[in-house]
């Protein structure tokens, strides 16, 4: 079992705030997503801007695509991004097209999505997918439970290297022990804590105490 990466979520208005944070953690971080809210504040400039300064890493646009597959996914890969992904209710056909474009299509779940349409995903050669409490259902009084738990595993199963996001924190990691999980993804858990360096290292140096 691999040790799951880190990623932190760009979850900016503006492109100067997102350099700002990143600049603080990037190094420390495995992935660098440029967030949804700032791919469609700031478009490409934002993904080259992020790929200029992190050469090495992977890079994910979180344009949550659904539809014009071949373009987003040309638009972000001219742009830097090695990684972009599409929300579960785009068609097979947009998440084929888009596939053709960039190295990984991650499909995002939200709603009403079933492991019938993820083998029909897995079909079509993407192999990852992302787990996703939202954050509207967090300020909602929703947690990560055992059904959540159950649905990643299911996924694992299928064969998808499954990431999780929605208001983890260092805490939040150990309910996945004993999970193939591929990435755990944060945004304000690292960004918006009082020292982000010292909160991004936590998250590895947990993730490393359980995985490694």
């Amino acid at each position: 079992m691999a040790v799951p990466n880190l990623q932190i979520a760009l979850d900016h208005n503006e492109l100067e705030s997102a350099i700002q944070d990143v600049m603080k953690v990037g190094d420390i971080v495995d992935i660098i997503e440029v967030g949804t809210i700032l791919c469609l504040q700031e478009g490409q400039k934002a993904i080259k801007c992020i790929r200029a300064m992190y050469p090495n890493k992977i890079i994910i646009a979180d344009t949550k695509c659904a539809d014009a597959g071949t373009t987003v996914a040309k638009n972000v890969a001219e742009g830097g991004a090695n990684w972009m992904t599409a929300i579960c209710s785009a068609t097979l056909p947009t998440m084929e097209a888009a596939l053709k474009e960039v190295d990984e299509l991650q499909v995002e779940l939200y709603g009403d999505w079933t492991l019938e349409q993820a083998k029909e995903w897995y079909k079509l050669g993407i192999s990852q997918v992302i787990y996703h409490q939202s954050r509207d259902a967090l300020l909602a009084g929703g947690s990560w439970g055992k059904k959540d738990l159950n649905q990643v595993q299911a996924l694992i199963d299928l064969g998808f290297k499954v990431s999780v996001t929605g208001g983890l924190t260092v805490d939040t990691l150990k309910l996945f022990k004993g999970m193939d999980v591929h990435t755990f993804i944060t945004g304000r858990g690292i960004t918006g804590a009082k020292d982000p360096v010292k909160a991004a290292s936590e998250f590895k140096t947990e993730i490393r105490s359980i995985w490694g």
